[in-house]
């Protein structure tokens, strides 16, 4: 019997930016998956390997237009790599087929229509699965993955500002608004289509924040936050642009509670992520080098001048979206976790 035929059968809905060509890495790698089907807008039907060039002699597939009845056939699971507001059109379909999907976009993160609607400027056209769906962080939500079809996988600034404030929040020991965080994020997070700010001559050598105010990212970092801690919870989040390929870094800062040593937290820290094999408490700071090209979130607190702050760093292309995808393919099928991600 073939090896692959005790594989998952992995179909790729949208494969050419850099979560897709990050997911195949991995899943190359994978021993329970294969990758049978890949799809793309363009109607030349490219192969993954004139696609992403660094798969030349890897893997011999083409890409297709997107049929939810073609993929079904070929495909057991489905990431869905596609822009917000366009993998809403395309789920639905791969659902009523018996795929089991893993949403890579934020279209099913958020459990309202209306503030989908709001942040997003789009009229959800699914909206009934809003708050049914499961937030594909596992450090967070582990127990309910395993037996869901479709789970929205986490951002990379939601991941790393979610994960360093839920064992204070949980905890007790910071307050619950006026968390402020300011989070650092290379290029490679605006995606692989050409945009005029991430041209190099427009951001080498510039350090610059975007989206003040109004990031789409806030509402759902407030909404898992409130979820976990059982408080309603409010954050200030401003992102920026930094001239580097990957990596993200936040650093947080929230008034605390209840007097506390930072080695008090620094425990509360590991304690709270004694089971997660992708969280690193660390007593340095933490560095985005450190992270890149890893499925690891790193993170640390301080105690300084009656302010709380904490560090967390992570790679955005993987535990930021394609190895906490995987990380989700994984509990899903019932595979150990870190399956295919220790590298």
């Amino acid at each position: 019997m073939p090896d692959n035929a005790a594989k998952t059968r992995v179909a790729l809905i949208g494969a050419t930016g850099y979560t897709a060509f990050e997911l195949i890495r991995i899943l190359l790698r994978h021993p329970h998956a294969v990758i049978t089907a890949a799809t793309t807008r363009q109607d030349d039907r490219p192969s993954l390997s004139t696609i992403h060039p660094a798969l030349t002699g890897r893997i011999a597939l083409a890409c297709d237009t997107l049929d939810p009845a073609r993929i079904a056939q070929a495909a057991d699971v489905a990431f869905t790599c596609l822009p917000h507001t366009a993998s809403m059109e395309v789920i639905p379909q791969l659902l009523a087929e018996g795929l089991k999907v893993i949403d890579l976009s934020a279209d099913y993160r958020l459990t309202d229509p209306d503030v989908y609607e709001k942040w997003y400027g789009h009229v959800h056209t699914d909206p009934t699965r809003l708050g049914n769906v499961v937030y594909g962080l596992p450090e967070l939500y582990r127990a309910r993955i395993p037996g869901h079809d479709l789970i929205a996988n986490p951002g990379c600034y939601t991941s790393t500002s979610i994960l360093g404030l839920a064992p204070l929040l949980c905890g007790g020991w910071i307050e619950p608004v006026g968390i402020c965080i300011d989070g650092k994020s290379g290029v490679s997070g605006a995606g692989r289509t050409p945009k005029l700010g991430t041209l190099f001559a427009e951001c080498n050598e510039s350090v610059a924040p975007y989206s003040v105010g109004n990031h789409r990212h806030t509402p759902e970092i407030d909404q898992v936050l409130t979820d976990v801690s059982g408080e309603a919870t409010e954050v200030v989040f401003t992102p920026h642009l930094i001239p580097m390929d990957r990596g993200l870094l936040c650093s947080i800062y929230a008034r605390p509670r209840k007097k506390a040593e930072q080695a008090e937290l620094l425990q509360a820290m590991r304690d709270y992520y004694r089971d997660a094999p992708f969280i690193r408490v660390v007593d340095h700071l933490p560095r985005t080098k450190d992270v890149a090209f890893t499925n690891y979130c790193d993170m640390t607190v301080r105690v300084s001048r009656g302010c709380v702050q904490v560090f967390s760093a992570l790679d955005n292309l993987i535990k930021g979206a394609s190895g906490v995808a995987v990380q989700n393919f994984n509990l899903m099928l019932g595979h150990e976790e870190t399956t295919g991600l220790i590298f």
